[in-house]
């Protein structure tokens, strides 16, 4: 029986974070001419783990705790990540209140995050030691806080409450990132890029070919960052520093430092998210 998928033909299904987390990669996928060569997919990062899980795409970028709890499935594209070494500015607990009275109180939850949901769970619990009570809620602040005392929210709903909207509503912003930082000295992985073992099995040439194309997007895009910044600003509701300074703070790099942070992340929070503790992250090519 021919066991081959049927993705195992044709150009490469990548998907691509559809957030400004993500954009400095996909505007050096642009200009390096890679685009060409892949059928690319800009989703949420909720839509893309689903999509990479299931099948629906043969190499993604995914969140943390989704490769985790997939990790038989998947291998990771090594040198690539979104992360950030202390503050992140766009994955974030707003609050009301001061994060150790959250005992017993209402915390929304972003419904398009995973991985900075199972960071804010664990932080409060375990540096906090509060239990507040969860419930997931569409990612708009404002609706958020109307019935909660405080909210995890990711991507360019944080940014805005980072840059904005947190001091106009008088809520405080406390940044997962750095909090990860303050509590473990490491630095923090929120996605990855990996590939389907079956597609990796079928087309490693491909695979491979799809991963040096992205390590070129990214260190294109990282000696353009105040352009990239710049051109985002025609269409998105911050300025061109707000953006730079925000680029410069994420970490595109997948080093010794980050998949020590990735163990130290399994072995805290695989009791909470469900994944065993000890999970082996397999990475092409080692």
């Amino acid at each position: 029986m021919d066991t081959t998928p049927n993705s195992a033909v044709g150009r490469p299904r990548v998907g691509h974070i559809r957030f400004l987390n993500s954009l400095p990669v996909y505007w050096g996928l642009a200009r390096t001419g890679a685009l060409l060569d892949l059928e690319l997919t800009r989703r949420t990062p909720d839509e893309l783990n689903d999509g990479l899980v299931l099948g629906d795409l043969d190499i993604s970028a995914i969140s943390l705790v989704e490769f985790l709890r997939n990790a038989d499935e998947l291998v990771v594209l090594p040198g690539l990540a979104v992360g950030c070494d202390g503050p992140v500015m766009s994955c974030s607990i707003v609050s009301r209140l001061p994060l150790d009275q959250l005992d017993g109180a209402r915390v929304a939850l972003g419904s398009t995050s995973r991985t900075s949901v199972c960071l804010a769970r664990l932080l409060l619990a375990e540096q906090y030691r509060v239990r507040p009570r969860y419930e997931v809620r569409p990612p708009d602040l404002e609706a958020m806080m109307r019935e909660a005392d405080a909210a995890v929210v990711i991507g360019d709903v944080a940014l805005t409450a980072s840059l904005h909207q947190a001091e106009q509503l008088g809520l405080h912003v406390h940044d997962l990132g750095q909090m990860w930082k303050d509590w473990t000295g490491l630095p923090f992985v929120f996605a990855v890029w990996a590939v389907r073992r079956d597609y990796l099995a079928h087309r490693p040439e491909l695979v491979r070919q799809v991963h040096r194309s992205l390590l070129a997007a990214r260190d294109l895009s990282l000696g353009h960052l105040p352009g990239i910044a710049e051109q985002a600003a025609c269409w998105e509701p911050f300025d061109a520093a707000s953006l730079e300074r925000y680029f410069k703070t994420l970490d595109f790099r997948l080093a010794e430092d980050q998949f020590a942070a990735i163990t130290e992340f399994a072995r805290q929070a695989g009791p909470i998210a469900g994944f065993p503790a000890d999970t082996r992250v397999e990475v092409l090519g080692a």
